[in-house]
């Protein structure tokens, strides 16, 4: 599938012969792009490093102010966070309820020049739905942006399918559309909710996880793509266990490679039993396509976080969330224990 530029609703178009600053790579999915399949997986009973929150949380950005679009009822939901070619950090956040119609939902941009900075600078309404390109009105979904090679490359989706966007600086993204001039690359069937999609990079191919609602089973999914135009079948690389397998207990997927471990973990976003608090738990495993179907040998713990994004600034890990009170995004401190 041969794709070409739509401008997004902040700029016109995005010029691809910008130079970049030599940043440090931030997206911890991408830190380790060019690993292959993990061979040795430290299986060692007891010898298993573990993701932990540590220390107090602290807001980067708070329900916007949306002029037109602004309602009562409007919360922040699932979101992006990475740093641009600049060095400034990019918060895209999902806001739902609003006043734009259809499904309500738009994009909305924040910048901070410090991760550790709280309220970061609100920056205007960076992207709606464009039916016309076969959008569902007010359906955009999970904005997740990571630089690969020389551009940023950004997944989302648009209430049914899985959509594309491409930047040079991290910040004007222009959208991609099919040779039908339709934003969709695939979808899990009409009606099923594909979205929240992450991607990376194993082996030099492309790695888009996402999930989909198939017969109303929540699974995660992933397709590859060696030129993000032509994409695989799909595959379910987790679903129930004791997170379930409702509508909503397989959603927001971030997957990392962690070198010393030689293995890939996963971050999924499911309901709580015991709350009305989404959790997230996490798994690990030497093979990136396969973190458990209806089962928990992989899963290690879970933490108290809604749509985690997982980020690595020099030598500290950070993680990122939805407030409970859906008023807003909010950012800790993440280690690694050893149990």
């Amino acid at each position: 599938m041969r794709l070409r530029f739509r401008p997004t609703n902040e700029h016109n178009a995005y010029s691809g012969n910008r130079r970049y600053r030599n940043y440090l790579m931030v997206w911890l999915t991408l830190s380790f792009a060019s690993v292959g399949w993990a061979q040795n997986c430290n299986e060692k009973e007891g010898s298993v490093l573990i993701p932990v929150i540590e220390g107090a949380w602290w807001t980067v950005a708070h329900n916007p102010e949306l002029h037109r679009y602004g309602a009562e009822e409007q919360e922040t939901t699932s979101y992006g966070l990475w740093q641009a070619a600049d060095g400034s950090w990019q918060l895209w956040g999902c806001i739902r309820n609003t006043a734009i119609g259809g499904k309500t939902r738009l994009f909305y941009r924040w910048e901070g020049n410090h991760i550790t900075d709280t309220d970061w600078v609100p920056k205007g309404i960076v992207m709606t739905a464009e039916p016309d390109f076969g959008d569902t009105p007010g359906g955009l979904q999970a904005p997740f942006a990571a630089r690969i090679g020389n551009e940023y490359v950004m997944v989302h989706g648009n209430w049914e399918y899985i959509c594309l966007a491409r930047s040079s600086d991290g910040k004007t993204f222009a959208r991609q559309l099919n040779p039908e001039n339709q934003t969709g690359l695939f979808h899990e069937g009409l009606g099923n909710g594909s979205r929240d999609p992450m991607i990376m990079v194993v082996d030099s191919t492309y790695h888009v996880y996402y999930t989909a609602n198939p017969d109303g089973k929540g699974a995660i999914y992933c397709r590859t793509s060696k030129d993000l135009h032509n994409w695989s079948d799909s595959r379910i690389v987790s679903t129930g266990g004791c997170a379930g397998s409702d509508w909503y207990d397989a959603e927001v997927p971030v997957v990392l490679y962690h070198p010393s471990e030689k293995c890939y973990y996963l971050f999924r976003t499911h309901s709580s039993k015991d709350s009305e608090q989404f959790m997230t738990s996490v798994y690990r495993s030497p093979d990136p396509f396969d973190f458990g179907i209806d089962h928990d040998r992989f899963r290690i713990t879970s933490l108290p976080v809604e749509a985690a994004r997982v980020v690595l600034e020099g030598d500290q890990y950070y993680i990122a969330g939805v407030r409970p009170d859906h008023q807003g995004y909010h950012i800790a401190r993440m280690g690694w224990v050893l149990k």
